[in-house]
């Protein structure tokens, strides 16, 4: 079962490569809703999370990503990746 973004009654932990535990993780970090990852983007999410998270890992960067583009994490290529991470860098 392909988990996918639905318009009304949507969950973060609905969303492709998320779950229950990013979804809680988001919400200690003040992420409430699909809607605010989707406004704010996968590496300002991240940071905030990591800036209260020890654990975050950039697994959550990648799945992130993964979300906002509806594919698997582990599709996003190298390039995608470092570009990513040169945006951690930039903010």
């Amino acid at each position: 079962m392909t988990k996918r973004p639905s318009t009304i009654g949507e969950r973060i932990a609905d969303m492709r490569n998320l779950g229950p535990r990013s979804e809680e993780m988001l919400g200690r970090a003040g992420i409430h809703s699909p809607a605010e990852i989707r406004r704010l983007g996968a590496v300002l999410v991240y940071r905030r999370v990591a800036e209260r998270e020890s654990r975050a890992s950039l697994n959550l960067l990648w799945a992130l990503e993964g979300a906002l583009r509806d594919i698997d994490w582990r599709d996003l290529t190298q390039s995608d990746k470092a570009r990513l991470l040169q945006e951690i860098r930039d903010v």
